[in-house]
């Protein structure tokens, strides 16, 4: 091995063990609203970070259940009539996944501008932060990896923020302020960078210090600590033995194949999985430190693998998540063993040492994920893309605000559309350049034209006055659309009566087999 590889491994393995910490609660908390079993979340954990970390065309991205899937895993069981019968719909999704792998169906993914990307990561690390600062408070009734403006019991982020305040835990509040403090501590030279922090990543000590703070609390303060029938700890099923253990394993419901529901549900699974995953994978290259380019069709391969195993096993429906890809990203992981490692933690943890896991307050993970959420939407970046100009900075702004007020996919939505109107715009302004010099007129076209250009095009030939000689000069257009042509030549058969002589360089040719409609001499 040489030291390339173990200077990985050192980072990895802790980075895998905080991406475990991380991704525990949220694993629980996202089958819990999506009114699956418990262990549902969990086996889609485990199978995310096994097989899909495994398989994937990233090497930093981290899959598992979604919380941008609950309301649809809600609303599936009800039409599947049993969570067995919707895990088997998972499966097939994953089929179906599979399919738009070998399709190239990855490609997508391309087709999203930069700067709705970094305006996604920015969104989410706002929604983190917010989504948070109630836990940190003690205020734990909403789940923890949810990620909608508008909550079930008819909150909203901020107003969920405001009765946190105002019935705030002294508890959570101290522990989760040591909390942050440690991990501030971490991120500061020297410790930053002693062998300490390399084997010791700060989130494991934010949870350690969280586990001690709160039993002291209640051996000394019975009155002062976090308990976990209010809903404050991390609530893991405990199984007394492997064969009760092995009874959290749901079957699927194959009887349900013979229904069209369950291949509209398996696709409606796929089709959203496959752009949450495609968007995440586009996300952790941008935060990647190597800047790798990550595989997408073999992303989507490696989810449909991900999926059908999770559904065989009982699991929820597997993606790609920002939340825990941001995690192993900022705590150094570096190859896609750090994913494998979560997955393998979580195993073995939920078998082993569930009662210990119980213990952890669910305001030291609130600490970790605010420290994730603040770097994703560092002042740095809004910086940065201030400097990069309007139409990058409109649609990255566009894509936080729609993100932070209604979910991911809505937000991503509405930037792209954004970014479209300014990459049309630009295209509109730019196409087409017409120069004069007394009576003679040079209009070129600078790169390729299509209908789009048109409104510029018929612009700039009113610009040009009866007896002119006009030159057309299409050197720089890789294309040239009909379109275009037609209006040339609707310009051309009014030429004669305005005394217009025209004369055409490398235009024609452009056309790719459209025979051009020209004007009778």
């Amino acid at each position: 091995m040489n030291q390339h590889s173990v200077n990985s491994w050192k980072q990895d393995l802790p980075a895998g063990l905080v991406v475990f910490l991380v991704a525990l609660p949220l694993c629980l908390g996202i089958a819990l609203a999506s009114g699956a079993p418990l262990f549902a979340g969990i086996i889609a954990g485990i199978v995310g970070g096994i097989v899909v970390g495994t398989l994937s065309g990233s090497e930093v991205s981290v899959s598992g259940p979604a919380a941008g899937l609950a309301v649809i895993v809600a609303a599936g069981i009800g039409t599947m009539g049993s969570y067995p019968a919707f895990a088997a719909a998972v499966a097939v999704s994953g089929l179906i996944q599979l399919i738009f792998g070998f399709a190239g169906g990855g490609r997508i993914g391309d087709y999203v501008p930069n700067s709705v990307i970094k305006g996604m990561l920015a969104a989410i690390g706002i929604v983190i932060v917010l989504k948070q600062i109630p836990h940190a408070l003690g205020r734990d009734d909403d789940f923890e990896g949810d990620l909608d403006f508008l909550e079930k019991a008819g909150n909203n982020t901020f107003t969920d923020i405001v009765k946190a305040v105002m019935s705030s835990n002294g508890e959570a509040v101290l522990i989760a302020g040591l909390s942050i403090l440690v991990l501030l501590a971490w991120d500061r030279k020297p410790v930053k960078g002693s062998k300490l922090a390399q084997w010791l990543p700060g989130p494991l000590v934010v949870v350690a210090l969280g586990i001690i703070l709160n039993e002291t609390f209640r051996a000394l303060l019975p009155n002062f600590y976090l308990r976990a029938e209010d809903g404050h700890l991390v609530s893991l099923p405990v199984a007394s033995s492997f064969l009760e253990f092995s009874r959290q394993f749901v079957a699927p419901d194959f009887s349900v194949l013979n229904h069209p529901k369950t291949y509209m549900m398996a696709l409606t699974i796929a089709i959203v999985g496959s752009i949450e995953s495609l968007l995440s994978v586009e996300a952790a290259d941008k935060i990647d430190p190597q800047r790798r380019i990550s595989d997408t069709d073999r992303e989507l391969k490696a989810q449909g693998v991900g999926n059908f195993a999770s559904g065989m096993l009982g699991g929820l429906p597997v993606t790609s998540v920002i939340v825990r890809t941001s995690a192993n990203v900022y705590a150094g992981g570096q190859t896609r063993i750090s994913t494998i490692f979560h997955g393998v933690l979580m195993l073995a943890a939920v078998f082993a040492i569930p009662s210990i896991l119980n213990k952890v307050p669910l305001a030291s993970l609130a600490a970790i994920l605010i420290m994730i959420g603040y770097k994703l939407a560092s002042p740095k970046l809004f910086r940065d893309m201030r400097a990069a100009g309007t139409d990058q900075l409109v649609p990255f702004l566009v894509t936080v605000i729609a993100i932070v007020f209604t979910d991911l996919l809505k937000g991503v939505a509405a930037g792209l559309v954004c970014g479209i109107f300014f990459i049309l715009r630009s295209n509109h302004h730019y196409a087409i350049s017409l120069v004069s010099d007394g009576h003679d007129h040079l209009m070129r076209f600078n790169k390729d034209v299509t209908f789009v250009n048109k409104t510029e095009l018929k612009t700039k030939l009113r610009e040009i006055p009866d007896g002119a000689r006009l030159i057309i000069e299409g050197s720089r257009a890789g294309y040239i659309d009909k379109d275009i042509y037609d209006v040339i030549a609707d310009f051309e058969s009014g030429a004669a009566a305005r005394e217009i002589k025209i004369e055409y360089k490398h235009f024609f040719e452009k056309s790719r087999g459209i025979k051009p409609i020209r004007a009778a001499a």
